[in-house]
């Protein structure tokens, strides 16, 4: 069973500061921030270091329709790439259902509402600890 940790977020403040839990890496939390300042919705990290994964995080995220799975992937890249952080693979950017951006130690999934349901791959980890942030109201 995957331990949960809610995390409450405010314009000013990082997740790591209200969740006191174990701090993420900058750019993991520079994929989140791009990823929720676009409104994607239902943001869950899930941390795989211990589940024997090949990389270290998921990043998961859903969209309402196309034009926004593309912008929540086209923020994330734009973000990582000022850190000097390039995606190894991209994967379903003309599709728009579900665009994978491989970062190496961590993966960033970004779904459109439909994808996220049918594929389910928030509960395929479930040894991972999961990480989730609030809606952008």
């Amino acid at each position: 069973m995957a331990r949960t940790t809610k995390v409450t977020k405010t314009a000013v403040a990082s997740p790591t500061k209200v969740t006191k839990a174990k701090r993420l890496p900058k750019a993991v939390e520079a994929a989140i921030d791009a990823a929720r300042d676009r409104k994607a919705t239902g943001v869950v990290v899930l941390d795989l270091k211990k589940a024997g994964a090949f990389t270290d995080y998921f990043v998961i995220c859903s969209a309402s329709n196309p034009r926004q799975v593309q912008a929540i992937a086209d923020a994330v890249e734009q973000s990582l790439k000022a850190q000097k952080q390039r995606p190894s693979l991209v994967e379903g950017y003309a599709r728009a259902e579900w665009i994978l951006l491989d970062y190496f130690d961590f993966v960033v999934h970004i779904f459109s509402k439909h994808a996220r349901d049918f594929y389910g791959l928030d509960r395929l980890w479930g040894s991972a600890t999961r990480i989730e942030y609030p809606d952008v109201a």
